[in-house]
């Protein structure tokens, strides 16, 4: 069986689109789920289907932090900085995870294994610190818990 090529990957994600300028951002997030982020040519293929400029359909990507324009790490690893993780070590936390992956805040692994991230607040207060790797979300975490977390996300890749 030949593997589809890119472009032949986003046109079947076009097929379920009627082409209209408000689907851009729509179509930008599946390319994105599909790929894990958002290739140029696929950002110039969805932006023609559309019909919007092409530095329309790049300034779109470029504007919301949701879109990555290179690849990132397959396990998302994000480390609340909000008040209630702060004060009880949420800064203790990033530093273990970041000593852990070798890795800061905006980065990924060169294994494209982890991408690291800090969130504003992740909204589980009452769990502080937190951590989510994922869409799993891991409260009252301690810098001795952070192995296993990731060790666990590993093993599900």
């Amino acid at each position: 069986m030949e593997t589809m090529t890119a472009e032949s990957q986003v046109a079947d994600i076009l097929k379920s689109y009627r082409g209209e300028a408000g689907e851009l951002i729509p179509l930008l997030q599946e390319v994105q789920q599909k790929f894990g982020y958002l290739p140029e040519e696929a950002i110039k293929q969805v932006a023609r289907f559309v019909g919007v400029p092409e530095c329309s359909a790049f300034g779109v990507a470029t504007f919301y932090a949701q879109f990555k324009l290179v690849p990132t790490g397959r396990n998302v690893v994000r480390v609340c900085r909000g008040t209630a993780c702060h004060v009880k070590g949420g800064a203790r936390i990033l530093r273990e995870v970041q000593r852990r992956l070798g890795i800061k805040p905006g980065e990924s692994t060169p294994d494209l294994k982890y991408a690291l991230e800090t969130v504003a607040c992740i909204g589980a207060c009452a769990l502080a610190p937190t951590m989510v790797v994922n869409s799993d979300t891991h409260g009252q975490i301690t810098t001795g818990k952070v192995a296993e977390v990731l060790e666990r996300a590993e093993a599900e890749l």
